[in-house]
This record gives structure tokens, sequence and C-alpha cells, in this order.
């Protein structure tokens, strides 16, 4: 029986959501928890990989359940929370076709990114916010986003990650770039069909730069569809993980 994890998990208390040999991951501290279930080792797949710091409201995962268990899926829910830190819970669990992968059949991610403008950052938003108490202009932020909108090549709004290949494909569609005011702030909406390692924020810190005035709108349009760049030709402005949030992955 193949079962789909919901996963919803507070970033900061995790060195990422994939698999590393400190094992402080979501991956390894879900995977200690279903062995545990089980009795037996199990692999976990996720529908894709979260940095240190990011957030997730319904981050998915999916693993193969064992024969010899009777278990149903409204059963795996109490069992596995019951193992998992505060932190990590599994929203919700489902038996799903033998084919489902949750990286391979996703068709795309929602992605919000949280921005505080009061002067006095609340303690309650530490590590869930990007503290911006400099004044920007939200105009000109939304021109940055609307640059984004479509499909292209974003090579330069990918972090090198020493793998890249000549082959390697860096066209994502964004169908969403938008941002709505909030009483302590901005909230950035980004959704596609795909992204790259740490685009999300590497886009969120370009367009900030925009309306801040410290970089150009055609500067930064030259980023998108840069033609024949190398894979160094990163855009330069990253923003912090703290206000990033996985919201949804798209089937």
């Amino acid at each position: 029986m193949r079962l789909k994890l919901t996963l919803a998990y507070d970033g900061r208390a995790f060195e990422g959501s994939q698999s590393q040999a400190n094992g402080n991951t979501v991956q390894d501290v879900l995977e200690t928890a279903m062995a545990a279930t089980a009795k037996v080792a199990l692999r976990l797949h996720m529908a894709g990989r979260t940095d240190s710091g990011v957030h997730a409201l319904a981050q998915v995962a999916h693993f193969d359940a064992p024969d010899h268990l009777t278990m149903n899926p409204c059963n795996w829910l109490p069992a596995l929370n019951a193992k998992l830190p505060p932190t990590l819970r599994v929203m919700d669990c489902e038996e799903v076709p033998a084919d489902f992968h949750s990286r391979f059949s996703a068709r795309g991610k929602t992605y919000q990114y949280r921005i505080c403008t009061l002067p006095v950052m609340p303690p309650l938003l530490a590590g869930l916010a990007w503290h911006i108490p400099r004044l920007f202009d939200p105009e000109m932020l939304k021109q940055a986003l609307t640059s984004y909108l479509g499909r292209h090549d974003f090579r330069c709004f990918a972090a090198v990650r020493g793998n890249e290949t000549a082959e390697m494909d860096f066209h994502r569609t964004i169908t969403e770039a938008s941002v709505l005011p909030q009483d302590d702030g901005y909230v950035l909406t980004f959704r596609g069909d795909g992204f790259l390692y740490r685009m999300v924020r590497l886009l969120t810190g370009a367009a900030i730069h925009v309306a801040q005035g410290k970089m150009s709108l055609e500067l930064l349009q030259s980023y998108v569809d840069p033609g024949e760049v190398p894979f160094s030709m990163t855009c330069p402005h990253c923003a912090p993980a703290d206000g990033l949030t996985l919201m949804t992955v798209h089937y």
C-alpha cells in the first residue's frame, strides 16, 4: 500500500528537509518515526527539498507500507505524530495508486514569502518573516514581480550546487508572482510548475532590491532569460530563509 503524507513543519528546527549525515532533517526524523512504527526501515520520498529555516504547511511525501502491516491510513496518522517533535506534524495520510510519486507526479508548487515592515520586529515573528523596516516602493515591487511571469530561463535565480551540466534545463513557468499588503507588512506569493534551488529566495531578494531603489528594473530583467551565461552568474540578492513557506504542492 502506497501512502501519501501531507506534512507541516517549522523549518527553524531542522537542517532542511532532505536527509543528511547529521540526521537532523525532516526526512530523517520522519523516517525514524516510520521505522519505530513499522519495526522495519522505510524510505520516504518527498515532493521536493526545503532549505534549513524554510517552513512548510503542506509538504508532500510518500512511502510504501510493508505488506506485514494491516494498519489503515487513519491509523498511521496518530502513530507517527506520537513519535514526532511538535515542530513536525503529519497533517494527513491517505492511500494513493501505486504509480503515484510525490515528486514526479507533482504539477507545481505554491510558496509564500512574508515580509515585516514594522519599525520593531515583534518577537513572535522572529524566524517567520524577513524584517525590512526601511521604506520601499510597493509599486516597483509589483513591477519587479511581474517580470517573472511566464516561462523563462531562470538560471540566474538558481544557487550553484556544483552538479550543474550544460544539458540542465533551467526553464520554469511562473503563473503567479504577486504581493498583498498585511497589517505588519507584505506577503509575496509565487506559483509555478517548479522551482530551482533557492529560486524563490533569489526572486524575492532581487525584487526587494528593485523596490528599495538599489537595483534597476532593467538590470533585474536582464537576469531573466539571460542567454548563454555561466552557471556562476547568479543574481546576488538572496532573501533569508526565515520568511519562506511551502504552501501547497499541486497534483
